[in-house]
C-alpha cells in the first residue's frame, strides 16, 4: 500500500518558496453559476466573538473575498439553507462547528441529498478526516510515525488497558477543532475523569502520550486534480512543553510575547524534518483524494529530530492570518489568489469550469425528484 514517493510530487522542496500560479475562475462560470457560501459568521460584522474568537473575523473576511471575486454570490449563516432547495449550482460549506458532534459532515451529506456539488470532499472522506482515530489508522496504514493512542467512544467501556503508557497525557474530543476541549492529564484516575468529562458533554475521546516539541503544518491544495504542498509552517513554541489551548489558538486570551507559553508561526527551516514532512503528507494523501484543500499536522521534537503525525483536517482555516493565509504569501499568492484558486479547482473538479450546464439553478448531472 506504501508506494515510493516521487520527489517531483513534493513540490517546493529546496532553495527559495516556487512561485505558484492561480488558477482563474472563468468569465462564464461568474456570469452563470449561483455560488452559496455558509460559515457561522458570514452575515457578522468581523468582530472577534466571544467564544469563536477569531474563527468570526476569519468567516467575514472569506465572504469580502469571495464578493471581490464578483461571483453570483449568496450568504447564509446555518444549515437551514438547505433544507429545501436554494436552486444554487455550487456550495462553499465552511460551518463546521455547529455545536452538535460530527456538524463538520451535515453540510456536505444536506449537498449530497440535493445533488448539489460543494467545495472541500466527499461526505465520508470529511468524517474520515476529522475522526482523529481513522486520521491516526489511514497514517499508520501508510506507515507514517505516530504515538500510540487509545479511542473511548461515548457509551463504550472506559478502560485503563487501552491507556498507552506514560508520564502525561493529551486528553481531547476526537472529533475537536483549534484545541477545543483539549486537557493534561499525569496518570490513569485523570486520564478516566477527562474522558468521563468530555462523555458528559456528548463526546468520544482521544488520549495520546504528550509530546514536547512544535507543531508541523503542511498546507495542500488541489491545482488541475493534483495535490500541490504551500510552504509548511512551524508553530514554534518557547517551551516545548506548553499545551497550546483553544483560548489561545481563537485569540481569546492575550498572546504572551516573551516567556513560557509564547509561540509564533514561522516558515518551517529544518531541511531534514522538512522533507520528512513532506514525504510523509505525499504519502498519506491518497486516502483523501479527491479533495480540494488540507492542512497535514505533525509533532516535530528538534532534539531528537522525529516527525510524528498527529491529524490530517479537510476544509481547515484558510484564514490570511493562519497557516493557508501565510504559506499562500510565502508562494507568491495573495488571499484572493488562494481563495479563487481553491474554487476554481472545486468548480473544474465538478465540471462547472465553464460555467452552468442546463436549466437554472440545476448545474452538472443534478436531479430532484420532479426535476427533469
Amino acid at each position: 500500500m506504501n508506494k515510493p514517493i516521487d520527489p517531483a510530487q513534493l513540490g517546493l522542496m529546496r532553495g527559495e518558496p516556487e512561485r505558484i500560479v492561480p488558477m482563474r475562475i472563468s468569465e462564464r462560470a461568474r456570469d452563470t453559476l449561483d455560488i452559496l457560501f455558509i460559515a457561522k459568521h458570514a452575515l457578522g460584522d468581523g468582530a472577534l466573538h466571544g467564544e469563536d474568537g477569531n474563527h468570526a473575523v476569519y468567516h467575514h473576511e472569506m465572504r469580502e473575498v469571495l464578493l471581490g471575486l464578483d461571483l453570483n454570490l449568496q450568504v447564509a449563516d446555518s444549515h437551514d439553507v438547505l433544507f429545501d432547495d436554494p436552486a444554487v449550482d455550487y456550495v462553499f460549506p465552511l460551518l463546521n462547528r455547529a455545536g452538535f458532534l460530527n456538524s463538520e459532515m451535515l453540510l456536505p451529506l444536506l449537498c449530497a441529498r440535493l445533488g448539489v456539488p460543494c467545495l472541500g470532499a466527499s461526505p465520508i472522506l470529511r468524517g474520515l478526516s476529522d475522526d482523529k482515530h481513522l486520521s491516526k489508522l489511514a497514517a499508520r496504514a501508510r506507515g507514517l510515525l505516530t504515538a500510540p493512542w487509545a479511542i473511548y467512544r461515548r457509551g463504550a467501556p472506559v478502560s485503563a488497558q487501552d491507556c498507552p503508557r506514560g508520564t502525561r497525557f493529551v486528553v481531547k474530543p476526537n472529533a475537536s477543532s483549534a484545541s477545543w476541549g483539549v486537557g493534561d492529564a499525569h496518570d490513569w484516575p485523570s486520564v478516566r475523569a477527562a474522558v468521563e468529562a468530555l462523555h458528559e458533554q456528548g463526546h468520544d475521546a482521544i488520549v495520546e502520550p504528550f509530546i514536547e516539541g512544535s507543531d508541523i503544518e503542511v498546507p495542500v491544495i488541489t491545482m488541475h486534480g493534483e495535490p500541490v504542498i504551500l510552504p509548511p509552517m512551524l508553530f514554534e513554541q518557547a517551551d516545548p512543553a506548553h499545551l497550546r489551548s483553544y483560548w489561545e489558538k481563537r485569540d481569546l486570551v492575550e498572546r504572551q510575547s516573551t516567556g513560557p507559553r509564547a509561540y509564533s508561526l514561522v516558515p518551517m527551516q529544518d531541511g531534514k524534518a522538512l522533507t520528512q514532512a513532506k514525504a510523509m503528507t505525499a504519502r498519506l494523501w491518497d486516502e483523501y483524494r479527491p479533495f480540494d484543500y488540507g492542512r497535514f499536522e505533525y509533532r516535530y521534537d528538534d532534539r531528537s529530530g522525529e516527525v510524528w503525525f498527529l491529524e490530517q483536517n479537510l476544509n481547515c482555516n484558510l484564514w490570511s492570518q493562519k497557516v493557508f493565509g501565510r504559506a499562500a504569501a510565502l508562494a507568491g499568492m495573495t488571499q484572493s489568489d488562494l481563495i479563487e484558486t481553491i474554487l476554481a479547482e472545486g468548480l473544474r473538479r465538478h465540471g462547472l469550469q465553464d460555467g452552468r450546464r442546463g436549466p437554472v439553478g440545476y448545474a452538472g448531472s443534478r436531479k430532484l425528484e420532479g426535476v427533469a
